[in-house]
């Protein structure tokens, strides 16, 4: 039989129909005691976690909680799962909790859904050259006056720079399409590159070769502007590059620069720092499509969230592994 749990929800009342749709929300109460945060709109500060946590076995965190520190969790005895309906962990948890053997887990993998379907929608419209189509008609022209011939995503070259969750979704989305996909992430060995169907390259293979490049790593110090003066210039004339995962990764006055000569395409949904300011010229570039950071969690894509999150817990009461459990050797590689 499964345990019954003791479940805190520390994310305000408002924000809970965002996360859990209403039968995923009963399914999670059916596995225990579900102890809520009681206000409408506000997120709890320490104190409040503290009093929330006393009797939880299991604490459910989101965007805007409290850090899971040793003085918060040293009032939770009995805390033993800790699940982010949210990307990145970093910001709610601590040392203390693998200290005491607490399992975590991300909701990351739920978010990846959604941003690998927007990205695969722009890498089929980077292939049609759909941009610089809708460019020309625009001006009055029509086929002639593409810079760049429209094309199919059958044969294409596609870089998917970092094989996290979202990488590896769009990878899984490219298979039926018959495309050559060459993947740089320093992380992933040959073996699990074929294992993935994939080429695995360097950055700069990557660049010089593939028409369409997609970024998909971690914003950590060791990808701060992976994407940069020197490398940009190995980019094919008439090549994408796409960012749907952090602006940062991209050094953006470079990418101006090289946007201006008009040879390639940027789509981006992440700029860093967000928003771009008003006069900023990827406001301006008609070859750069700005979105405002819409590829992850918005409308229903958010409520995914809840079901990954009320999966974990299910597996934790029947004492199942977790699917996407985060250690602490996993920080120094996650946003």
């Amino acid at each position: 039989m499964p345990t019954r749990l003791s479940i805190a929800v520390l994310p305000p009342k408002a924000m809970i129909p965002t996360l859990f749709r209403p039968a995923t929300w009963e399914k999670l109460a059916a596995y225990g005691t579900v102890v809520q945060n009681k206000s409408d709109d506000c997120n709890l500060d320490e104190a409040g976690a503290k009093t929330l946590l006393a009797d939880a076995d299991v604490v459910i965190t989101s965007w805007g909680s409290p850090p899971m520190s040793a003085e918060v969790i040293s009032h939770a005895a009995k805390f033993r799962l800790h699940c982010h309906a949210a990307g990145s962990v970093k910001p709610v948890v601590s040392d203390a909790e693998w200290e005491r053997g607490i399992i975590v887990t991300s909701a990351a993998a739920a978010i990846a859904v959604g941003v690998a379907e927007t990205t695969l929608g722009w890498i089929i419209i980077a292939a049609k050259q759909a941009l610089t189509a809708n460019e020309a008609t625009h001006r009055g022209g029509w086929k002639e006056q593409m810079r760049f011939p429209a094309g199919d995503l059958t044969g294409r070259k596609i870089g998917i720079v970092g094989a996290s969750h979202v990488g590896r979704n769009v990878i899984n989305l490219l298979k039926p399409h018959e495309v050559e996909i060459l993947l740089y992430d320093p992380y992933v060995s040959e073996a699990e590159a074929t294992q993935l169907g994939v080429r695995k390259a360097s950055l700069d293979e990557l660049l010089r070769n593939a028409e369409i490049i997609s970024l998909h790593a971690p914003s950590i110090s060791e990808t701060r502007h992976m994407i940069n003066r020197n490398n940009l210039k190995l980019v094919q004339d008439g090549a994408t590059i796409i960012n749907t995962a952090r602006g940062s990764l991209i050094d953006e006055t470079a990418l101006v620069e090289e946007l201006k000569t008009r040879r390639i395409w940027a789509i981006l949904d992440v700029t860093d720092p967000e928003p771009p300011a008003p006069d900023h010229p990827f406001r301006k570039l008609s070859n750069c499509i700005l979105t405002p950071h819409i590829a992850g969690t918005v409308k229903t894509g958010r409520l995914r969230i809840g079901d990954y999150v009320a999966e974990e817990v299910r597996r934790f009461a029947r004492g199942e592994p977790q699917r996407y459990r985060v250690t602490r050797e996993m920080l120094s590689r996650i946003a």
